[in-house]
């Protein structure tokens, strides 16, 4: 692998200082796949530069996940280990910083039984009650971001030597995250931030009743919006005001939709990839509210297998508006990642929704429910974004606002 060691360094410092925002004193937890060690290490490194308390790690890996999920008896899908519970929720409680490094073989769970995927998530989403709780409502900082292992870079770049394609993958997501090599990446950010602040002012102003989707695909869908939405990026702040931001890269500005207000058809317009299987060309039915047709050509069984995951996994939870024309999508490369797909196209995500209303920081679930937001164990991005995708907004005394042309922001809405 040939990327520079200084460009490595300056994207963990990114995601240390700017994702992350760790602070004099406080422990960061990654959790990162065993491949990534090298990676890892780098953010470790410059943690303690800014005066990180401890770093604890959380290791994964992807041929011993395939055999767990593969071998293992019955009953360990229903309970997640005590340690883990423990490690996640405890370090939550105390406002540790958590990040995540993403890396996985989109294929690695292929010809699992889905129905043991769903069991250890709906564990998984039970035990992890508090974290999850604590991740929505600004109880710790927290961002996930991606790093290349072998078994991705081959099926983002088929037909390349392994070498080649980590290589071509590392460049792709130093593109995507700003770093172009004269070390200025933390400003780059500030200045990304600040345009994506001034989207949100714009979106906000106009207290829109509901967005209208079209496209040539065959997507037509409305979405109404609660009544007090706001409109956020993934640059954030905890309760104690500390600022970070939850994914890098991010282009995305979202809301959260009311629950029972979606209605028509939406087409994907790139592969989701859902618990290590890889669900392609697929649609939606959507009636007042719920997913009541879905297909899919590759890997329809593990859609429905989620969508069946609770009552709420069938609703809509986030809406999340993000212009074709960003440097993810301009590389004009399917990622089979849900970080860096997401942010290539406008994208909704079916279950749980985040509490993307006025004052939700500081709501209970309950009051959430009761504004019209959906709760599910789930949150499951899907791309619909394409060149020629229009949204109009409708506000609340009727008026008609383009909000999206062409794939874009309309001119009202971007600078």
């Amino acid at each position: 692998m040939e990327i520079a060691q200084e460009s490595l360094r300056e994207y963990a410092r990114l995601l240390i200082q700017v994702g992350l925002n760790v602070q004099k004193g406080q422990v960061l937890v990654i959790a990162s796949p065993v491949e990534c060690a090298y990676f890892a290490r780098l953010c470790t490194e410059e943690a303690y530069k800014v005066g990180c308390r401890e770093v604890v790690m959380n290791w994964s890996d992807d041929a011993m996940e395939r055999m767990r999920f593969l071998y293992a008896e019955e009953e360990t899908f229903d309970t997640l280990p005590e340690w883990q519970s423990k490690l996640l929720n405890g370090y939550a409680r105390d406002g540790a910083a958590y990040l995540s490094i993403v890396a996985k073989d989109p294929q690695n769970l292929d010809g699992v039984d889905s129905k043991r995927i769903t069991r250890w998530q709906k564990a998984r989403g039970e035990a992890l009650v508090d974290f999850n709780r604590l991740e929505l409502h600004g109880g710790f900082p927290w961002c996930v971001a991606a790093v290349p292992i072998r078994s991705w870079a081959r099926q983002v770049f088929p037909g390349e030597p392994d070498e080649k394609a980590v290589k071509n993958l590392w460049e792709a997501i130093l593109k995507s995250v700003r770093i172009c090599g004269d070390g200025q990446g933390v400003e780059h950010w500030k200045h990304h931030v600040e345009k994506l602040n001034r989207r949100i002012e714009r979106l906000n102003k106009f207290h829109f009743q509901s967005l209208h989707y079209f496209n040539n695909r065959g997507t037509d869908l409305i979405v109404q919006l609660p009544k007090s939405h706001i409109w956020q990026s993934c640059s954030e702040k905890t309760a104690c005001g500390q600022k970070f931001v939850s994914n890098i890269p991010t282009e995305e500005i979202f809301t959260a939709p009311l629950k029972q207000g979606v209605e028509g058809v939406v087409y994907s317009a790139r592969p989701l990839v859902y618990s290590g299987t890889v669900i392609d060309r697929f649609s939606f039915v959507i009636q007042e509210g719920r997913i009541v047709e879905a297909q899919a050509e590759q890997g329809e069984e593990a859609l429905l297998a989620a969508l069946g995951a609770d009552e709420g996994a069938s609703y809509f939870g986030e809406v999340a508006l993000v212009p074709y024309d960003s440097p993810v999508s301009r590389q004009d490369t399917m990622f089979y990642n849900t970080l860096l797909d997401e942010n290539a196209a406008c994208h909704f995500a079916f279950g749980k929704a985040y509490p993307s209303v006025s004052g939700g920081q500081d709501m209970s679930q309950e009051q959430l429910i009761a504004l019209g937001l959906n709760d599910s164990i789930l949150h499951v991005d899907f791309m619909v974004g394409t060149p020629d995708l229009t949204i109009i907004g409708t506000t609340d005394n009727g008026e008609e606002i383009p909000v999206f042309e062409n794939g874009n922001f309309s001119k009202l809405i971007d600078d």
